[in-house]
């Protein structure tokens, strides 16, 4: 049901007003000065008000400009009967969703209503989201390496510096990029994220730059890049150490002068974002090897933020378990469950090598197969994350295993054979690679979450490596 308050002091317009408004459904409730209705509006829900220009005591704009301080997402027509075009453009200045001229049609005045209650219901749909969005978003923990991050994005957040991420996958880098943008005066512009590794090569300069129609097949309209998209917000560039040299070049040039060009195109646009960029990787010896541009380096890592393994602060994981059990439950409608402090303990001695992402699955897992209230040690042995294997590991493979010397001899030697360490670095991870893929059965998605990267910065490792099955 509708509640509409009419503000006007003349008492045939209420009236008027009321039966049109009467007739559709709506409550009408009426008031015939500016104060009187903002006295009503402190103590009566009201979904919608219609107020004339020109009232007693107070104007008509003077009541608007109150009105929406007080109550911000109200929506208002305003309505005269000597209305000119600058009193609609000062009434929309402050704030007023409509104006109309007396004498008003019933179509006009229906048609008014109908949008204005439309736009705010929308209005408020889109508040709620954001607010269940951050909620998912937020980061979970009271251990002092948090705390320190936290610290970090209260300093940085607010300025426009470039913010470097580096952490493990799965410790949550993406939720400490969006504690930055939520933080920053960027928040209520988009937040684009982009996954480097999960690109084709030969795609990743449209995506983030865009393309003009024809400049390659299948591009039959121009459209715009993450970076365009991004205008006035953030753009997350995940897995950036996975970009193509020549990708690093454009965003380098984005970087320094804020101009992109689409692919195929001929001018440049300038775009106003914050670059926020993270990586699992050794960035300093990518740059040594030449897999990363160093000039891009300095320029994203103004910044620094170093998110810790899990296995760094298992002081979280309890809280971590239980947001993830009340936030699955909520979602899906299950009856509340909680975890008794045994299996809280025992959680918190695990290894988890997949982080965060690894105690958010192993989570829903229990959510799912366990039906009790009060999870208790039997639970987890029965969803397989006890008895000396993870939820991440196949089988009974161990869930951490010291691969150095069935890999590579530490031997000056050795490493000499190998090309030097830019060639036994590399020797290293494919045998750790082809290691792993034996112990899962050449399963690339377990061997990833063992190995704890992206699956597709695997596949990619593979090929690369020659290690395809």
């Amino acid at each position: 049901m509708t509640r509409i308050l009419i503000c006007d002091d003349e008492k045939n317009i209420r009236r008027t007003f009321g039966m049109v408004l009467g007739s559709e459904g709506h409550v009408v409730t009426e008031a015939e000065s500016g104060e009187e209705a903002l006295r009503i509006l402190a103590t009566e829900k009201t979904d919608l008000v219609i107020l004339d220009v020109r009232l007693p005591g107070i104007d008509g704009i003077e009541t608007l400009r109150r009105l929406r301080s007080d109550h911000p997402d109200l929506p208002v027509v305003m309505i005269s009967g000597h209305g000119t075009i600058a009193t609609a453009v000062e009434a929309t200045q402050h704030g007023a969703f409509d104006f109309l001229e007396k004498p008003c049609s019933r179509d006009r005045v229906l048609l008014a209503v109908q949008n204005a209650l439309k736009v705010s219901r929308l209005d408020r749909q889109v508040r709620q989201f954001r607010h269940q969005e951050r909620k998912r978003h937020q980061m979970i923990g009271e251990s002092p390496s948090l705390q320190v991050i936290r610290k970090q994005i209260d300093l940085a957040a607010p300025t426009n510096a470039r913010i470097l991420i580096r952490g493990e996958s799965g410790t949550g880098k993406e939720l400490v990029a969006r504690a930055v943008h939520e933080a920053s005066e960027r928040r209520d512009a988009p937040f684009v994220q982009v996954n480097c590794a999960a690109i084709p090569e030969e795609l990743i300069e449209s995506e983030l730059f865009g393309a003009v129609k024809g400049a390659y097949t299948g591009s039959t309209v121009d459209r715009d890049g993450k970076f365009q998209q991004a205008h006035g917000g953030t753009l997350f560039l995940d897995e950036i150490a996975d970009m193509s040299l020549r990708a690093q070049a454009k965003v380098l040039r984005a970087l320094e002068g804020g101009e992109v060009e689409k692919v195929g195109g001929s001018g440049v646009q300038i775009v106003d974002v914050r670059v926020v960029a993270a990586t699992n990787r050794d960035l300093e010896a990518a740059v040594a090897s030449g897999e990363f541009r160093e000039d891009l380096f300095f320029r994203l890592n103004v910044v620094p933020i170093s998110v810790p393994p899990l296995r760094d602060r298992r002081d979280d994981i309890p809280r971590l378990a239980d947001h993830f059990m009340a936030r699955y439950c909520e979602q899906n409608n299950l009856p509340p469950r909680t975890m008794n402090k045994e299996a809280r303990t025992m959680l918190a001695g695990l290894p988890w090598p997949g982080n965060v992402r690894e105690l958010h699955n192993a989570i829903e897992r229990l959510a799912i197969l366990c039906s009790d209230p009060i999870i208790g040690t039997d639970q987890l042995k029965a969803t397989g994350l006890l008895g000396g294997t993870s939820l991440t590991t196949p089988g009974n493979v161990p869930a951490q295993v010291d691969l150095t010397d069935r890999i590579l001899p530490a031997t000056a030697a050795a490493i000499q054979a190998a090309g030097g360490l830019v060639g036994a670095r590399q020797m290293f991870e494919a045998g750790c690679i082809r290691h792993t893929l034996d112990l899962v059965d050449g399963n690339v998605s377990a061997a990833a979450r063992l190995l704890g990267i992206d699956r597709t910065n695997l596949h990619k490792k593979i090929q690369a490596f020659g290690l395809e099955r």
